[in-house]
């Protein structure tokens, strides 16, 4: 009996060494083995984003400063507030009296249109729409020395074309007719446009009529550019098809009312405007820059005596986009006002692309696979905390400014292997730019997900695993 005893705990020890070895092997095949982890379920996507967001702000902020230290510089800006920032990461260049509140003016339109954009594309409205002319909406029946698109009574006249009129001529009646026809009325219209900036933490920002003829109209330097950034992200089309027009001829012969089709086009505006608009007026687009400034493309002028002159400018090159907004300019006349855009654009801008260059390179922002013993999988992902749409480099410390970006280097910094728990959000390793040895951009590497450590006897197998790949 004793033997037989005996003869079985040999053959189980056996067996058992025999099971532990073969899960050694099988430790090692797999700690080799370059396998792919399951993609994260929504549970743990929603466990990643939440711990980033709320420990890389970069992550949420549509603004913010420069990663790397830079000397205050002193611009010629005669406007009384001013902001640059790198339209693509939102990393600002350059402020002044930035956070001074200002009423908009005719700025206040870009919400207007980003509204209209946001309806037409779920498909409820459409460009080719035309759109019914109230009398409220009438140029004779605007406020005195109000822009306008000079809208007239039962003219046809689609929304395109009101968005031109908005965008070119910064039409006062454009705005009333887009908010009667989106909205049913002015009221419900600006209702939309307070939660719109509402979701994007303009504090600052608030808006009681769509044109800004009126001073309670009030935004920051700072937000008017946040909000242009993300209307530029959502809808660069609007460049090109609206905000860099030249000019805008209206009413043309398709737009007359019907009854007027065969009336004289020449009219007296002297005593002020008639109902009926016959003639076809043109018009400049307000922004003094597009012609003029090198890879101006846009944006918006506002002017009211409250406000002081506004502009928001936006210019492209070498694929870099510059976004700045200067608020309380000065000026005696509509002359001294845009002299003082065309002055404080033309020096914001020159600094800036002269100043930095922008550098992209998406590939390493991606998930690194790294081998993880002791634990219930044996891979982690470890993914960048934040991923910066570009990199804003100044080309004041390349040894060749005309192409900084070119000198740019990139450090990735991983761990060979990790072991026991490691936990969602946790950094093991980081991504640096650098340019003549000085940081630009350190982003965190931080795994994706929990995995807990093993069991014990499967932890020591590990280890033996190790052991064997290591000869």
């Amino acid at each position: 009996m004793k033997k037989i005893l005996k003869r079985s705990l040999i053959i189980s020890g056996i067996s058992l060494a025999a099971l532990y070895f073969l899960t050694v092997g099988i430790r090692a095949i797999q700690i080799r083995k370059i396998n792919t982890l399951p993609v994260l379920t929504q549970e743990q996507a929603l466990e990643l984003d939440t711990f980033l967001d709320a420990n890389y702000p970069e992550r949420t902020q549509i603004l913010k400063s420069l990663p790397y230290s830079t000397k205050p510089v002193e611009l010629d800006v005669w406007a009384k507030s001013a902001i640059a920032i790198d339209a693509t990461n939102g990393n600002i260049l350059y402020e002044k009296n930035a956070d001074q509140i200002i009423p908009p003016a005719s700025m206040t339109k870009l919400v207007v249109m980003y509204v209209v954009f946001q309806e037409i594309a779920t498909g409820r409205i459409s460009l080719e729409d035309v759109v019914p002319l109230t009398p409220d909406t009438w140029a004779c029946n605007m406020p005195p020395h109000s822009s306008l698109m000079f809208l007239g009574k039962n003219q046809k006249v689609t929304l395109e074309e009101l968005m031109l009129g908005l965008a070119i001529a910064s039409g006062n009646d454009a705005s009333h007719a887009i908010a009667n026809y989106v909205s049913g009325g002015m009221d419900n219209f600006i209702q939309r446009m307070n939660e719109e900036v509402k979701k994007l933490g303009l504090v600052n920002t608030h808006f009681v009529e769509t044109s800004g003829y009126s001073e309670e109209n009030l935004t920051t330097a700072r937000e008017m550019a946040s909000f242009a950034k993300i209307y530029l992200e959502h809808y660069p089309e609007s460049l090109a098809k609206f905000h860099s027009a030249l000019s805008i001829k209206y009413p043309q012969e398709h737009n007359l009312a019907p009854e007027t089709k065969n009336w004289s086009r020449e009219q007296d505006f002297s005593q002020g405007f008639p109902q009926y608009i016959t003639m076809p007026i043109y018009q400049k687009n307000t922004n003094p820059l597009l012609g003029k400034l090198a890879g101006c493309d846009g944006l918006k002028t506002g002017y009211i005596d409250e406000s002081g002159y506004n502009l928001a400018l936006t210019a492209k090159r070498n694929d870099m986009r510059i976004l700045s907004v200067t608020m309380g300019g000065p000026g005696n006349s509509v002359n001294e006002g845009q002299a003082g855009r065309v002055h404080d654009g033309t020096n914001i801008m020159e600094w800036a692309f002269s100043t930095f260059d922008e550098y992209k390179n998406p590939l390493v922002l991606r998930e690194y696979k790294i081998p993880l013993t002791g634990a219930r999988k044996t891979r982690i992902n470890l993914v960048p905390a934040f991923k910066p749409e570009a990199l804003t480099v100044p080309r004041f410390i390349a040894e060749n400014p005309q192409n900084a970006s070119d000198e740019v280097k990139i450090n990735i910094d991983v761990p060979e292997k990790l072991k026991g728990t490691v936990k969602c959000g946790t950094p093991y390793g980081y991504i640096e730019y650098t340019l003549n040895g000085i940081s630009l951009e350190k982003i965190p590497l931080v795994c994706d997900r929990t995995i807990k450590r093993n069991l014990l006897w499967i932890r020591f197998a590990d280890l033996i695993a190790q052991v064997v790949l290591a000869f």
